[in-house]
């Protein structure tokens, strides 16, 4: 059986994670990757097996805009620092996968420069896609070109060129030989070439065994990617959708007919879907959650449900993050771990215990999915020989199932025992449970109730001091002496923001808690910086 299968993944975008200026200044290498170090025993310990690290390679500035794809960015480091870096995932038992942004490149790569530079001369200008030299774009480069949504930082590429289809199947190559990777995620799966997947495909397949693709796709049948000629996963956007919005809505409903709907697409063939609650690209669940407390439910869900659950750096430590103004910064903050986990932390205990049951109940990852209850605010289904129950209600909730025998919650540590045939099963509020057969409930599985809820009460006491301030916002000092906006702290920021806010006018209440309410560095920092 393929270990992608069997996987939790655990995603970094590192530019983010590593704090790397926005812009590459192309500069001297910066060994940032080696920070991302000790994050391995910590994915390790949270039970996840597989890493979606990228992107990674030379690029302008998010990463997406590739400059060179067999060099690691220099603000993240050299080759050597990314080969290392797998090394010890592998030695953690975590393979690595990584980006691989193929539908098109930035403008600084060398096939798009040398079209800039010998325009209609250019070896290199059927390697994009529609270059027209009766028409120009925002660069003035005398010639437009194909794109990818409507942005001309990203030139898209003719993947059905065989000379763009030698490159990229060579550098898969060179990364394999270099890097030691397990697998990619396809940027942008979704408008790739069938035909230069098949390819990648067949590629795949040769230069190492269960060597996984996964493709970003957002929309459609995901059948169409899936398959034996294609990828072997895609993003399962559609119930990332639902994962969120059924709790918001108390409606499990949705969350139940896209199992269904995915099932039935599957049509009795073998595929799992790359399952994710949030990811670098869409907001934090916990900031998209009205209810808190649904964040354990939610992940329930997501362990347990059909597919390949996957974590997003931070949000296992219940991290915030929306988009503002368009920009995504602040939802690829740079982290402390060490600060992240200096205090218990209910949401990392929930995705640690969950972690643990996923790894030993071979059910939830090979376990038929049958539904055994349902309605707005209750959701009963079998894994297997297992039950998984989840309550998006603020009350406790009871199920009464067929079921004959005892089964013990992996959770809570509780018993249940059938009478009759009927098994009764009840959880709290706002919760979720998975149910194991007692009698073959070997693992030694600890009881995390008490910590959740006293982490719970910790939240809900912090809550109320936000509450608090907001009601009576204190405004910050500014700083006593000019510094780089980069150098200053939350506080600082906020207290130059209303400063300027001042010097053109005046600064209402609403004005002054938003500012309060941002506590997001590179947010506070482009808001800062937009004051002329």
């Amino acid at each position: 059986m393929a270990w992608y299968n069997e996987a939790v993944f655990y995603h970094i975008y590192p530019l983010g994670l590593t704090g790397a200026p926005a812009k590459n200044p192309y500069g001297a290498p910066v060994h940032r990757l080696n920070a991302l170090i000790p994050w391995i025993e910590h994915i390790k310990q949270i039970g996840c097996t597989g890493l979606y690290i990228g992107p990674l390679f030379e690029s302008v500035g998010h990463g997406y805009e590739t400059t060179d794809y067999r060099k690691v960015d220099s603000r993240l480091g050299t080759n050597e620092d990314l080969t290392r870096f797998v090394s010890l995932c592998h030695e953690a038992g975590i393979r690595v996968i990584l980006d691989g942004v193929f539908n098109h490149t930035g403008r600084d790569f060398f096939a798009f420069r040398d079209i800039q530079a010998n325009r209609q001369n250019s070896r290199y200008l059927s390697w994009y896609c529609n270059v027209n030299f009766y028409a120009n774009n925002e660069y003035n480069d005398g010639f437009s070109y194909d794109n990818w949504g409507g942005y001309n930082l990203l030139a898209k590429l003719n993947q059905r060129n065989p000379q763009v289809q030698d490159y990229l199947m060579d550098t898969v190559r060179f990364w394999r030989d270099t890097f030691d990777i397990d697998g990619l995620r396809l940027d942008a799966a979704d408008v790739l070439d069938f035909d230069f997947m098949r390819r990648l495909r067949q590629t795949a397949d040769e230069i190492k065994p269960d060597f996984w693709l996964m493709g970003e796709v957002i929309h459609g049948e995901y059948t169409r990617w899936v398959n034996d000629q294609t990828l072997h996963s895609v993003t399962n956007y559609h119930l990332h959708k639902a994962l969120f919005s059924a709790h918001n809505d108390h409606n499990y409903f949705e969350i139940a007919h896209t199992v269904k709907r995915q099932m039935d697409m599957n049509a009795g063939r073998e595929f799992r879907l790359y399952n994710f609650v949030d990811n670098h690209d869409v907001e934090r669940i916990y900031t998209k959650l009205r209810c808190k407390e649904h964040f354990l439910p939610a992940h329930v869900l997501l362990y347990t449900l059909p597919g390949i659950p996957s974590l997003y750096y931070g949000s296992e430590f219940g991290v915030e993050g929306r988009k503002e103004r368009s920009s995504d910064a602040s939802l690829r903050p740079c982290l402390n771990l060490e600060e992240l986990k200096a205090s218990p932390n209910a949401c990392l205990d929930i995705v640690t215990a969950l972690g643990r049951v996923h790894k030993n109940e071979p059910d939830l990852r090979w376990g038929d999915y049958r539904e055994l209850q349902l309605t707005t605010t209750k959701y009963a289904y079998a894994r297997g020989s297992l039950i998984v129950t989840v309550n998006n209600d603020g009350n406790p909730a009871s199920f009464d199932l067929r079921r004959d025998g005892a089964f013990m919650g992996a959770l809570s540590g509780k018993k249940a025992v059938s009478s009759d045939g009927c098994l009764h099963l009840e959880i709290g509020g706002n919760s979720g449970e998975i149910w194991i057969p007692a009698e073959r409930n070997k693992q030694d599985y600890k009881a995390i109730e008490r910590r959740i809820m006293a982490a719970r009460k910790e939240e809900q006491a912090k809550e109320a001091q936000r509450e608090k301030a907001a009601r009576e916002p204190e405004t910050p000092k500014r700083a006593q002496t000019p510094k780089p906006y980069e150098e200053m702290t939350v506080s600082e920021l906020q207290a130059e923001i209303l400063a300027k806010m001042a010097a053109n006018g005046p600064v209402t209440d609403r004005m002054k808690q938003d500012v309060l309410e941002n506590v997001y560095p590179n947010s506070l920092l482009n808001w800062v910086k937009s004051f002329r």
